[in-house]
């Protein structure tokens, strides 16, 4: 059954695309900034407005520095080296640090108390310590959170990357040895007819001559229209059909196909083994091809007649491993390849969500 493309693969490429975008990432640093700022400026203290002001000054700048120092120091020296207890260790250092410096603020600040009981201003200014202390705590589980979501995100893109490089080269290396192969029968096809029929080794020649143009130029892009490549199959086929008498083939086409676009020459593996496996000199053989489309499904299926004497391999050796190895590359879990033998015919049908 044909399998639509996995939800966590579309979500990971939303997440490529908006944390790891440059602009995105300014955009998140100015607004956690703000965020700071307002979560410390909105918070009430009993000193008069220049105090105050020196005071939560102090503590932003204290919360920017650590954020920073945990994102770009502490966590990656630490954290993804995997030394947990030294991470641990210095956090909770850096909080006892920030914790003696706020203390040594309300001190140095204490004449600048609004005018109120020494037990009200006591317990103001350790509800107000607390209360930053604990912004500290959470401000440092949140940036190493940050952090890490980060390398994720990189590490997973960078993983994708190299897997289409990867899958990019395995897709070069199966054309480069689909490309041989083809090109080792047809003239093999026209040295035969070289000597059998001159006139008709000329018409094969030419007609090799349109087939390597599409090989060479057609199907070196990403995709191409698959009309091009049913006019390419049609073209291999009237060739054999010139190289044989008793060789018939029929190309049936149902659904709206002109603008459709595919990976190519996913087809002529299949129609070189049927030509190759259904040669018979004692009667009529056939190869009969169909595409057709409908809700984004194309359907292709090949059928061709089988000789009464059975050929020693009819699985398409080489060939067929390499067509299946880029169906696997080209759609993964987007595909399904069915191949049926009797004793008079060779069906394969293969589907392919586009």
């Amino acid at each position: 059954m044909v399998q639509q493309p996995k939800a966590p693969e579309k979500i990971t490429a939303i997440s490529n695309a908006f944390f790891s975008n440059q602009k995105n990432k300014i955009y998140w640093h100015v607004a956690l900034i703000l965020f700071m700022i307002l979560s410390a400026y909105f918070r009430q203290i009993s000193y008069t407005p220049f105090a105050s002001f020196i005071f939560k000054g102090a503590v932003i700048l204290m919360m920017i520095a650590l954020f920073y120092s945990n994102v770009y120091w502490l966590v990656p020296k630490y954290l993804f080296k995997r030394k947990f207890s030294a991470y641990l260790i210095i956090s909770v250092v850096f909080i006892a640090i920030i914790y003696l410096v706020m203390l040594f603020l309300f001190d140095i600040l204490q004449p600048y108390h609004f005018e109120q009981t020494n037990n009200v201003n006591s317990n103001l200014g350790e509800m107000s310590i607390l209360f930053f202390t604990f912004m500290i705590v959470v401000l440092i589980a949140a940036s190493a959170a940050v952090r890490l979501f980060d390398q994720w995100i990189s590490d997973n893109k960078m993983i994708v990357e190299l897997e289409k490089s990867k899958t990019s080269a395995e897709l070069e290396q199966l054309k480069n040895q689909i490309n041989p192969h083809f090109l080792f029968n047809m003239l093999n096809n026209a040295n035969v007819l070289t000597k059998k029929d001159p006139e008709k080794a000329s018409v094969v020649l030419m007609g090799l001559s349109d087939l390597l143009r599409y090989q060479l130029y057609d199907s070196s892009r990403e995709k191409v229209l698959l009309t091009a490549e049913i006019h390419f199959l049609e073209d291999f086929l009237n060739l054999e059909k010139i190289r044989r008498d008793d060789f018939t083939f029929t190309i049936t086409k149902n659904g709206e196909l002109n603008g459709l676009q595919l990976s190519p020459l996913l087809f002529i593996t299949f129609v070189e083994n049927a030509v190759k496996h259904n040669n018979d000199a004692g009667s009529t053989t056939f190869v009969h091809l169909s595409f057709s489309f409908e809700n984004n499904i194309l359907l292709f299926k090949c059928v061709n007649s089988k000789p009464l004497i059975k050929a020693v391999n009819t699985t398409g050796g080489l060939g067929l491993t390499n067509v299946k190895k880029r169906l696997k590359l080209l759609y993964p879990e987007r595909h399904e390849l069915n191949i049926e033998e009797s004793d008079a015919l060779f069906s394969v049908t293969l589907t392919i969500n586009l």
